[in-house]
């Protein structure tokens, strides 16, 4: 009877952590939320500051010792949330799983790599779980409807950086025979590498200038390029436009997390987790 009271007492205790940790309905899980959005914020200032030389020589030991304490917090709080999903498998191959774990390497890895501390902006992805606190203070399916357009066009979208990659790898093929194979006249484009840069250069509009065209081929092989860039520039736009629209019109999602994988994003009449099955009841 006593080992039964016990492991009720456990398992009451397991659920009011989790309710704080994964979810974000209840105040204190809301407080735990932006909490830790603060100290990731200031987490990754520490690691911007501590590159600036005249900062790191007047506080670097400050920062140092800060560095670690947002470590160690991290680290405190990765484990936590394995202990608290049914499936820690799940939630440690999962993305956010995975980028908890690289916010807390680089710290480690400097103790053997000098230098892997300035990996810890990678902690900025972690910045991600703002879209459920998001949520919770009623900017509604926001942050989601972007994430989920953007994943609903990436195949689109590859297609279509594939194929400009194509007609870059082309087109700067082209400018390095016309100005430097035929005429040998142009320095600047030594090799087809070179020219493909020149390219990618030209049809994104960006024109740096540290390379220029002086043949006359050369000259209306760059043109065709810029004008080929404004006329597909919008095509991404419009794929991931049209995709939000589509997005746009689906169900509302909930913001509670599945007890066997902590992720989010089910449907509101959802009973079963979508990405590992566990009963969301």
């Amino acid at each position: 009877m006593s080992d039964s009271l016990n492991n009720d007492s456990k398992n009451s205790r397991k659920e009011r952590v989790w309710e704080i940790v994964f979810e974000a309905e209840t105040p204190i899980g809301k407080f735990f939320d932006v909490a830790l959005l603060w100290l990731i914020a200031l987490s990754v200032l520490a690691v911007m500051l501590e590159s600036v030389e005249v900062i790191e020589v007047k506080y670097g030991r400050i920062l140092i010792i800060a560095e670690w304490i947002f470590t160690i917090i991290f680290t405190i709080e990765y484990f936590m949330r394995i202990w608290l999903v049914r499936r820690p498998i799940r939630y440690i191959f999962s993305f956010y799983g995975l980028v908890d774990l690289l916010s807390c390497l680089p710290s480690y890895l400097a103790l053997i790599f000098a230098g892997s501390s300035h990996f810890a902006v990678i902690r900025l992805l972690r910045l991600l779980r703002m879209f459920r606190v998001l949520k919770m203070i009623s900017h509604v399916r926001g942050a989601d409807l972007i994430m989920r357009g953007l994943m609903a066009s990436r195949a689109k979208i590859t297609v279509f950086f594939l194929a400009m990659l194509i007609f870059a790898m082309i087109a700067g093929t082209l400018m390095y025979i016309a100005e430097s194979v035929l005429t040998g006249g142009n320095p600047a484009f030594t090799n087809i590498p070179v020219g493909i840069y020149y390219a990618i250069v030209s049809i994104t509009g960006v024109g740096y200038g540290d390379i220029t065209a002086y043949t006359t081929v050369g000259k209306f092989l760059t043109s065709l390029m810029v004008l080929t860039g404004y006329a597909v520039i919008t095509v991404p736009t419009g794929i991931l436009a049209g995709d939000l629209a589509n997005e746009a019109m689906k169900p509302d999602e909930t913001s509670d997390a599945c007890p066997g994988c902590g992720v989010h994003g089910h449907l509101l009449d959802a009973k079963f987790c979508r990405k590992c099955g566990e009963s969301l009841d």
